[in-house]
């Protein structure tokens, strides 16, 4: 394996592992079959009902390593690139299946109605409410969730353009060696962690996220052949002052995930191993199971509590069965919704990039 391989291979890694973590986290924070399941295993269950929502953050840092990749992969915003058409771009990019994924929301919840009363279903939304979603503007305005982790997809637009935002206006300039787009997100990133990101009003906007999300985007910067290796030592140095001014677990593991990854882009530490395609194939489906898995989970809940006698030992063979049907669906999303190909492309387990 290449170089560029092995460091790639390392954040597929990264995406397979947040993503099942947060399907996990869904199936054991929203019920009934948890409930009968924690019987069984209390511990596990209270970790990933509670604290296993933090992958989040290594899905931030990703996000924000991959696109200062594709935004300015030499630090700098792409000369003749035009913002309005690269923010355009990426709404279509994440909008297109995430419609979709709305729309089968909309009738998982219809039909999990049937089965079962239950917090965590939708009621049907009203042309303002699904009109607020296709815009991600859903937190923005207050409407109510039509899924669980929409609320990640208004966000990841967010910080996608406001970066391309702070490259655009850095242009190809320089100021005292750094590249003037990067000194700005590291400005901004200073504002998230030391004032937004402690504040949970913020948490509907970007700027609460842009400290991870901009530590993700060091690690690139840093890290890539001919990169400026002092911004792997400013990453550990500014989340260092920011955990020690208020110790939030959601920075410490976002500041792990960008000095981990920054560690192994510079240094080519990451070994080929067995099985790097089956990371890289989770890795690629991660956005498809991120999108349909809460439909899907919410449809076997209430299938079980319908049909099935809800034991603890059933319950918990019921949350074995969704978290495999959500893997399962978000594939078949990913190829025929994402990626619109045939069934071929299911043997396809090269790594992404």
């Amino acid at each position: 394996m290449s170089g560029a391989g092995r460091r790639l291979a390392f954040v597929d890694l990264l995406k397979a592992v947040a993503a099942q973590l947060v399907v996990l986290h869904h199936l054991a924070f929203y019920g009934p079959l948890s409930d009968s399941a924690a019987a069984l295993l209390p511990g596990l269950i209270e970790w990933l009902s509670q604290q296993a929502r933090i992958a989040v953050q290594v899905f931030l840092v990703v996000g924000g390593f991959l696109a200062a990749r594709s935004l300015a992969p030499e630090g700098c915003w792409v000369p003749d690139r035009q913002l309005l058409p690269v923010v355009w771009q990426r709404y279509r990019r994440l909008a297109g299946p995430y419609v979709v994924a709305l729309l089968v929301a909309i009738m998982g919840s219809a039909l999990a109605s049937r089965w079962m009363v239950h917090d965590s279903i939708s009621a049907p939304p009203g042309p303002g409410q699904f009109l607020a979603h296709v815009l991600l503007l859903h937190d923005l305005l207050g409407y109510e969730a039509l899924s669980a982790g929409v609320w990640y997809v208004a966000i990841d637009f967010q910080l996608y353009c406001l970066l391309a935002l702070l490259l655009w206006l850095g242009g190809q300039r320089r100021l005292a060696g750094l590249d003037l787009g990067v000194g700005l997100v590291v400005l901004l990133l200073l504002a998230s962690l030391f004032h937004f990101n402690l504040d949970r009003g913020w948490d509907v906007w970007a700027l609460y996220f842009f400290g991870s999300y901009g530590l993700g985007a060091l690690a690139w910067w840093s890290a890539r052949p001919g990169g400026c290796h002092r911004l792997g030592g400013l990453i550990l140095l500014l989340a260092s002052v920011a955990l020690a001014m208020e110790f939030r677990d959601r920075i410490a593991v976002a500041t792990f995930t960008a000095a981990s990854i920054a560690l192994i882009q510079s240094g080519n530490l990451m070994p080929d191993w067995q099985a790097r395609p089956l990371a890289a194939f989770l890795s690629r489906i991660s956005y498809g199971v991120f999108l349909i898995h809460f439909p899907v989970c919410l449809v076997v809940n209430a299938a079980f509590t319908r049909f099935v006698p809800l034991t603890p030992e059933l319950a918990l063979l019921g949350m074995g069965l969704a978290w495999g049907m959500s893997i399962l669906a978000g594939a078949v999303f990913h190829y025929w919704v994402e990626q619109g190909v045939t069934g071929k492309a299911w043997w396809r387990l090269r790594p992404a990039g």
